[in-house]
């Protein structure tokens, strides 16, 4: 890995997460209209737990109304079921996951990973193959960094690796944080699914935010290079 030289990034993306799905009817309705509702990237698929074969229905159901405009569809773990399933990539919680991951996943899907508590971490993930690293997703307590820490982890990756970084936003507030921190992807879902003027509405403001605050840095960037 070597220091981002580039001094204009691409705008970044949405990295949208699913509920825990069960019955992905709902879901399966709802996703063309989120979809076009703003530049959402990828999808990241929550399973219920359930046995091999129904959660790989689930996954099938859902790629091709996720991947038919181009958004890359992810499973919350279970990586032996991404290529059953048809799915792009895992995203995996540790590093030991990603390292038992990676001789399924590479070289043809993505392999993102999170839960990295240092920047040891987050660099051996780096060096190990990972396609993203993910900071500030809740730990199994439902703890997360603070917004300061989150932005600092993200400010110093940027800064100095190639391989993109995603920030997970619990507002659209964060959203825009992070990305003038350096982040490439920003991570939202709970409070999109929980905003009581529907999802759509929720992701376009995230949407707006996220331009917003890459426009401005752009022009700080600018600014500076003249």
């Amino acid at each position: 890995m070597s220091g981002k030289s580039t001094p204009l990034r691409p705008a970044p993306r949405i990295y949208l997460a699913t509920p825990e799905v069960d019955d992905p009817a709902s879901l399966i309705a709802e996703l063309p209209g989120l979809l076009s509702a703003a530049d959402i990237a990828a999808v990241l698929l929550r399973l219920r737990p359930a046995d091999q074969r129904t959660m790989i229905s689930r996954i099938k159901a859902l790629a091709p109304v996720i991947q038919k405009g181009g958004t890359a569809l992810l499973i919350d773990g279970h990586v032996e079921l991404v290529a059953r399933g048809g799915a792009d990539g895992a995203h995996l919680t540790s590093l030991t996951e990603l390292e038992e991951a990676l001789p399924t996943l590479k070289p043809d899907r993505i392999a993102g990973v999170g839960g990295l508590a240092t920047r040891h971490d987050s660099m051996s993930a780096g060096e190990m193959g990972a396609d993203y690293v993910l900071f500030g997703e809740p730990d199994a307590g439902g703890q997360r960094p603070s917004r300061e820490a989150i932005t600092e982890r993200l400010q110093w990756w940027a800064e100095l690796f190639e391989p993109p970084c995603v920030g997970f936003a619990a507002s659209p507030e964060e959203a825009g944080t992070f990305v003038a921190a350096g982040a490439d992807f920003v991570l939202v879902g709970d409070f999109v699914w929980a905003d009581p003027r529907g999802a759509s509405a929720a992701l376009a403001e995230v949407d707006k935010t996220i331009q917003e605050a890459y426009a401005a840095s752009t022009e700080a960037v600018k600014a500076a290079h003249d």
